[in-house]
């Protein structure tokens, strides 16, 4: 049942997937973190992406990889705008408006979606999408590899950003008390819209990694945003290191999940870790007691 020579490939395609899975997560974390609000819109921000990323191979011919510096500074600036001009606004008022207002921008992008684009699923097709590696006795698509590889460096310039530079302490120091960071000269209302536009870059950089090997039509981020909602919870609510952790996990439970209970029942062992979570410990892996 444990045989190695297939265990081994499943884990390491959980991995890569599960890296993708983090660097989605990291955003929402950071969002919330920050913020202290759900964003229902993400997964249709991440959608958007996707379909960015779509038209500029299909249109202009660009590589996924190299839009990157499109895609991470324009939805950064999508998310900045956005904030500042309709979430700032609903904040004012009663808390369920921010998860309402978000929640219709979600539906808004996701029927602009159908109109111009129908419910068709789409792919892409570049020289090395089908392209295997060889990482020890297993095989995984180069895809998926440079996929790993990009969420991990994106990831850590993340963390270097939050850690260690100047916009970093004034995000941490917003996040912790927003009162008192302001009396110290911080403009919360900036920080608030840098949060949220660097959330929305990280969705902009996971798309460059993800569409090589998926595909994307106007529903495809309501299953990435329920993963991603999940890796939030299970890592901590805010915690950096729970959605890089939790990211690799859910990653690795789903294709072990798919190998031995089939790819439609592959989910049922994320959800079971969530209800578990929930249960026995709702602060999250990493979360502190409240």
């Amino acid at each position: 049942m444990f045989d190695l020579s297939i265990l081994f490939p499943s884990v390491l395609n959980g991995l890569t997937t599960g890296a993708v899975y983090a660097l989605i997560a990291l955003g929402l974390t950071l969002i919330y973190g920050v913020l202290h609000i759900i964003n229902f819109a993400h997964g249709a921000s991440l959608m958007l992406a996707l379909y960015a990323v779509y038209l500029l191979k299909q249109h202009f011919g660009l590589d996924p990889y190299l839009a990157l510096p499109i895609l991470v500074p324009g939805m950064f600036a999508l998310g900045y705008a956005l904030q500042r001009l309709v979430i700032n606004r609903a904040s004012h008022g009663k808390d369920e408006n921010i998860l309402l207002v978000t929640l219709g921008i979600s539906i808004v992008m996701e029927n602009l979606a159908l109109l111009f684009f129908k419910s068709d699923t789409r792919t892409i097709d570049t020289a090395y999408t089908l392209t295997t590696v060889a990482v020890g006795p297993a095989m995984i698509a180069l895809p998926k590899l440079v996929a790993f590889a990009g969420a991990l460096v994106v990831s850590a310039v993340l963390l270097w950003i939050v850690g260690r530079t100047d916009l970093g302490r004034a995000i941490r120091a917003v996040a912790k008390e927003k009162h008192g960071a302001k009396l110290m000269g911080i403009n919360v209302d900036h920080v608030y819209a840098m949060s949220f536009g660097i959330g929305l870059a990280c969705l902009g950089a996971a798309a460059c990694f993800l569409l090589p090997a998926y595909y994307v039509n106007p529903q495809v981020g309501s299953g990435f945003v329920l993963v991603a909602f999940t890796i939030v919870v299970l890592g901590g609510m805010g915690s950096f290191a729970g959605a890089l952790v939790g990211g690799l996990l859910i990653g690795v439970v789903e294709s072990l999940g798919g190998l031995y209970l089939g790819e439609s029942l592959g989910q049922i062992g994320i959800f079971a870790i969530f209800i578990a979570v929930l249960l026995f410990r709702p602060q999250g892996l990493f979360g502190g007691k409240a």
